[in-house]
């Protein structure tokens, strides 16, 4: 299940959010601390899995559990991916759910942006059932400071149970690849060397999908963040100056390096998913950059001796993470009801599902992610996590950076090039913004 896999689906989800009129008025409930007490009444839940996923089946048990334990019934809707579209209507329409769950980015540009989101930092202070805990001891806090904040300054309108992030994977059982990458280079140039020695071994370095800006920006993205430049600054100057800094040029020089090195799959320009995917699953490249889920599309496809691995462009000092997780709407009827299921499903017992069934990443650091996800799992050890592009969001990418991106990583734009289209464009896109 590709969640996120092109940022023009969460382009489209965001504009469509951000063109709600919600005006809707806040009422907000208040927390229920007695999470082991038994209670009549019921909560209405908006789900954006269907009904057959993983993780549908691992929340259908806890909420049976929960129901058995409290005596609240649960209402739940496996409304699916459709639910970006259809929250915001309903918020403004008040008719929304009291309880819904999706991507962060979703949560944040349907309901949270518009300051139709409940604040959850009381769930924060739960308690867990059956644990010596609080929600806010069992999840970082780093997970809700990545998040941009609401128009009252809130990071806490959405409470996480899933985290990806994107990487550059590979099989770390592949004699080639182990030759050619003794240990995980901490360089652009020891990345470049490795590039190197795998092409003269006949192995393609980089496998991509040409005609997928998103994953491929990626690259760019960790090079910015290598630089200590932030993604939503540079996209945010109104004057485009901020592409005259040189840590920017660097970073596009080192995206062309693998271009002009010759160290991306060939024919890679012409190609659209699952093209080379399914080459990188065959072998045919060393590394595929794209988020955690690819793990789970090529299950199939890879031979039982793959051992997954990832890691980051070298030089990357956070790692991205995106997170999926439960949110309440201000006008939501049945608050301390909704709330204290979100704490019920904070319980390692509960949300160990999303690793050993769904076969995700949990924010709990003491549930161990499937095998196939261990080195994301480290990578998230970091202090610090951000969110891809640095929460950028809009149609600035497809306005400003796509096109131009695809044209130096098909080699037909120099760097500097590069920088002075998107400069340019950057200047009219804020210009047509009024």
């Amino acid at each position: 299940m590709r969640t996120r896999s092109k940022r023009a689906t969460r382009v489209v989800e965001v504009a469509t959010a951000a063109a709600l009129v919600l005006g809707v008025s806040a009422c907000a409930g208040s927390s229920d601390d007695s999470a082991g007490a038994k209670s009549a009444g019921s909560f209405t839940y908006w789900s954006m899995w269907q009904s057959s996923e993983p993780q549908a089946r691992v929340l259908k048990a806890a909420i049976a559990r929960f129901t058995a334990q409290t005596g609240i019934k649960v209402n739940v809707d496996w409304v699916g991916r459709g639910i970006s579209t259809k929250i915001g209507p309903s918020i403004a329409a008040n008719q929304a759910p009291d309880l819904w769950d999706g991507a962060d980015s979703t949560v944040y540009g349907t309901e949270a942006s518009a300051g139709q989101a409940l604040d959850l930092s009381p769930v924060l202070k739960m308690k867990v059932p059956g644990e010596d805990a609080t929600v806010g001891s069992v999840i970082p806090a780093k997970y809700f400071a990545m998040e941009p904040k609401d128009p009252a300054g809130s990071d806490t309108y959405l409470i996480p149970y899933e985290v990806a992030s994107t990487g550059m994977f590979y099989n770390a059982a592949d004699p080639v690849i182990k030759a050619a990458m003794p240990t995980v280079p901490t360089t652009w140039a020891g990345l470049l060397s490795v590039c190197a020695e795998l092409k003269a071994k006949g192995m393609a370095c980089i496998a991509s999908e040409g005609a997928d800006s998103w994953t491929n920006e990626l690259y760019f993205d960790y090079l910015l963040n290598a630089q200590r430049v932030n993604f939503n600054t540079l996209a945010s100057d109104k004057t485009g100056a901020s592409w005259d800094n040189p840590a920017v040029l660097k970073a596009a020089q080192e995206v062309d390096q693998l271009v002009t090195g010759g160290y991306v799959i060939p024919g890679y320009t012409a190609t659209k998913y699952p093209a080379q995917e399914t080459n990188w699953a065959n072998g045919k490249a060393a590394f595929y950059m794209d988020g955690d889920y690819v793990t789970s599309e090529v299950a199939k496809e890879v031979p039982a001796s793959w051992k997954m691995a990832s890691m980051l462009p070298p030089g990357a000092q956070v790692p991205d993470a995106t997170l999926f997780g439960f949110s309440i709407p201000k006008r939501a009827k049945n608050v301390s009801a909704a709330e204290r299921f979100i704490a019920f499903f904070m319980q390692k017992q509960e949300m160990s599902g999303m690793t050993t069934t769904a076969l995700n990443i949990t924010p709990r650091a003491d549930i161990p992610a499937p095998p196939q996800l261990a080195t994301s799992q480290q990578q998230l050890t970091s202090p610090t996590v951000r969110q891809p592009f640095d929460s950028l969001a809009g149609n600035w990418s497809p306005e400003v950076l796509d096109q131009n991106y695809l044209d130096m990583w098909h080699g037909r734009l120099t760097p500097a090039q590069f920088v002075a289209k998107c400069k340019a464009a950057q200047i009219s896109y804020w210009k047509s913004q009024g």
